[in-house]
């Protein structure tokens, strides 16, 4: 049955969504820029799509826009059809506002005729009442009859941002926000662009390659790889328990270290662990470790210390275990009171790993 004929559609654990993409392939010059991608939003959150370059969040995002009309698949936003085999609504009937990567300003126009240029529809009392009301809200008088050249980076975003939000869209979407603000200005922004997102309630969707941009700022995580959806899901439980080692090398470093299953246990040069819940069958298995969960002990594995690394508040060793041809990573907190070149003891927390089929990791 179409979504089209559910009133109170149930997508993703989520009771009448803010916005249901469901089914979208779409081909780009050829290519397969999206298959068969389906996933939903509730109300007033804000849902990070990540993933490398090339793998389709930001066609997607065209796509929810109305920018791109897909080959197959439907959009609805606040219950309404926008994208489907008999409707199409343009984008600027859609009720969503979009935010450029490089924010797109007209440079001929000050901030506030900026900020108005999407509310020409609009009464010019109550037109100049939703910009006064915007700019306000965002602090931003002292930009606002300035023009796009004399702005910095992160005021030029704060201006596209308010530009967005000025016809109040039922759906905000963000192409990679924050990746042209220089390293010191950007975690500063984006937490204050979210905290001002969360206040007004604005659902939003946000399009980014950064891991851990994605995990910090979404309520929800939809991680892409080569057009289709590899994890969705919190952004805690993507972390916790990644469905693939593709995900799980994605969102955080691990050490792979091989292992041997026999019943329930694997066998590996750091002794015997419990296979995880839902890991996959076969005898050769990869174990994936982080760092942090690899420690120095009085008890363990014979290592030799082959680098360190210091980190402020975290030490970073780099250690020769015998059996295994890589280094493994160990990240500890203050200092180890080790030299490179010591021999040392190491062991993994009982509860620190995931596992994989070794055919399933792109590594065998």
């Amino acid at each position: 049955m179409s979504l089209l004929d559910v009133p109170r559609a149930t997508v993703d654990g989520l009771t009448q969504p803010a916005l249901v993409v469901s089914g979208i392939s779409h081909r780009f010059r050829g290519l397969q820029a999206l298959d068969d991608v389906s996933f939903a939003t509730a109300r007033g959150e804000i849902t990070c799509l990540v993933g490398q370059s090339g793998c389709g969040k930001s066609t997607l995002l065209r796509v929810i826009a109305g920018i791109e009309r897909p080959e197959a698949g439907d959009v609805f936003i606040g219950g309404r059809p926008v994208t489907a085999s008999d409707t199409f609504v343009e984008p600027e009937h859609r009720g969503v506002g979009f935010m450029f990567q490089d924010y797109a300003l007209f440079p001929h126009l000050t901030g506030r005729a900026n900020i108005a240029f999407g509310l020409r529809q609009l009464e010019r009392r109550e037109r100049r009442r939703r910009v006064d009301e915007i700019v306000d809200r965002m602090g931003i008088a002292d930009l606002v009859d300035r023009y796009p050249h004399t702005l910095s980076g992160g005021e030029q975003q704060r201006v596209a941002l308010a530009r967005a939000l000025a016809p109040q869209p039922e759906v905000l979407l963000m192409d990679e926000p924050f990746s042209n603000l220089d390293p010191v200005l950007r975690d500063a922004i984006r937490a204050d662009t979210l905290d001002l997102l969360r206040s007004l309630g604005i659902t939003a969707i946000m399009v980014t390659h950064d891991p851990e941009e994605a995990l910090s700022s979404g309520d929800r995580v939809v991680l892409m790889r080569a057009g289709r959806i590899v994890q969705k899901g919190r952004s805690q439980e993507i972390y916790d328990a990644p469905a693939s080692a593709y995900a799980a090398g994605f969102f955080s470093r691990f050490n792979r270290i091989p292992a041997r299953r026999d019943a329930g246990e694997l066998i590996s040069v750091f002794g015997r662990f419990a296979v995880p819940e839902g890991a996959p069958a076969g005898a050769e298995m990869l174990l994936f470790v982080r760092p942090q969960s690899i420690r120095l002990t009085s008890e363990g594995v014979g290592a030799r210390v082959a680098g360190l690394a210091f980190m402020g508040e975290q030490e970073e060793l780099r250690l020769e275990v015998a059996g295994l041809s890589r280094p493994v990573v160990l990240r500890a907190r203050g200092r180890s009171g080790v030299s490179i070149g010591d021999a040392v003891k190491v062991a993994v927390a009982a509860d620190g790993h995931l596992a994989f089929a070794l055919d399933d990791t792109g590594l065998s």
